[in-house]
């Protein structure tokens, strides 16, 4: 038995692939046919990667061969899936902004403002320029967290545009909301307009030269989230977390935000937050509170970076009031803790760019970075 190729093709233009108006020769998807004898190879290139139609359009093939042209004939189909590639949510870049970390929680409470003021000023003390945008527009603490509240930013001209000068203190330039409201102010703001304040504290505003951006997410999933990634394009994201169940239920839905196709942040790792307490009369006993290991674990389960724990301690509390970071503290735990967390953050930040492709050719070019991570 010889099987001709011209009436193969022909029995394969009485069919389409589903979803597509066209028969599978017209419309591309038959690459090739190669016959020997009793047997058939089809070579067929699908959009979608969808199994439902990669098995619809094998036994199609199969079948309509076997009825029009020869009931025994012995046929292969070769699937390729050329599928167009997805938009993602990407922002534009700022010019001399090199990593741009989104610092997010699930949950509310458990203490992501506190990290992210800390690893600022320990990244500041590593030689770094650093900026921290307050993103969390219902609950703006930075400004409380770093002795700037009663300050506001002035107007600059930069290139014949007034442009806003962040507030700096500690070696970090500082933009929120909160610069803007006052202390009793409620922001009752419906998604789009949160969207736009956030736009004109990153775009209109005088950053300068920035090695490290911190963007201080607000609590959950939700729209003020994707308004930054659809502004910025994120070097990667920090979750934090406590040790407790209620907390890691939603950190692993912080997670699996930024993992989202259509999104895409690597995430550089998990923080565990509160992870045990110490009295200061028994420095060697430890008490795990909010239970132990539990973003640790998380992190093992999802496959990502865990980078540190930060012990459950009064001055740190002491040190956010005041607005003085605890991590600016000298010869104690906790800056041990932050520096450990911010090497690990670093090095994570350094081994994204190296092995991913740049959102939007962010890299670290400072040798500060270097001997941050190897100090």
């Amino acid at each position: 038995m010889k099987l001709d190729k011209q009436q193969i093709l022909n029995a394969l233009e009485t069919i389409t692939v589903s979803g597509e108006g066209k028969n599978m020769v017209e419309s591309g998807a038959v690459q090739n046919v190669i016959t020997f004898a009793d047997e058939v190879i089809v070579d067929l290139v699908l959009s979608t990667p969808a199994m439902h139609i990669k098995k619809r359009a094998e036994s199609d093939v199969i079948n309509t061969i076997q009825e029009h042209v020869h009931p025994d004939a012995k046929v292969k189909v070769n699937i390729k899936v050329n599928a167009p590639e997805k938009p993602q949510i990407k922002g534009k870049n700022i010019p001399g902004i090199h990593n741009i970390v989104a610092v997010a929680s699930g949950k509310g409470g458990v203490g992501k403002s506190t990290i992210t003021a800390n690893i600022a000023v320990t990244l500041a003390k590593m030689g770094f320029k650093v900026g921290v945008l307050d993103a969390d527009i219902y609950g703006p603490s930075i400004p409380i967290m770093f002795d700037v509240a009663h300050e506001r930013p002035l107007s600059v001209n930069v290139n014949g545009k007034s442009k806003m000068k962040p507030v700096e203190n500690y070696g970090v330039k500082v933009l929120s909301i909160g610069f803007f409201t006052q202390p009793n102010q409620a922001v009752i703001w419906r998604g789009p307009m949160a969207a736009k304040a956030l736009n004109q504290l990153i775009f209109d505003a005088d950053w300068g030269e920035l090695d490290f951006m911190l963007v201080d997410l607000p609590p959950g999933t939700g729209d003020i989230h994707l308004s930054i990634m659809q502004s910025l394009p994120l070097t990667g994201a920090v979750v934090v977390s406590t040790p407790q169940n209620v907390a890691l239920a939603d950190a692993r839905k912080g997670v699996a935000m930024f993992q989202q196709e259509s999104i895409n942040v690597p995430v550089l790792g998990i923080v565990e937050n509160m992870a045990y307490f110490t009295p200061e009369e028994l420095p060697d006993n430890k008490y795990y509170i909010f239970g132990k290991e539990g973003a640790k674990n998380l992190a093992e389960d999802l496959e990502v970076p865990f980078l540190g724990e930060v012990p459950l301690v009064q001055s740190i509390r002491e040190a956010g009031d005041v607005g003085r970071p605890a991590a600016m503290q000298t010869g104690t735990i906790l800056e041990t803790a932050f520096e450990t967390l911010t090497r690990n953050i670093v090095q994570e930040t350094v081994n994204r760019n190296e092995n991913l492709p740049p959102t939007q050719a962010i890299q670290i070019t400072t040798m500060a970075g270097c001997s941050a991570v190897n100090k």
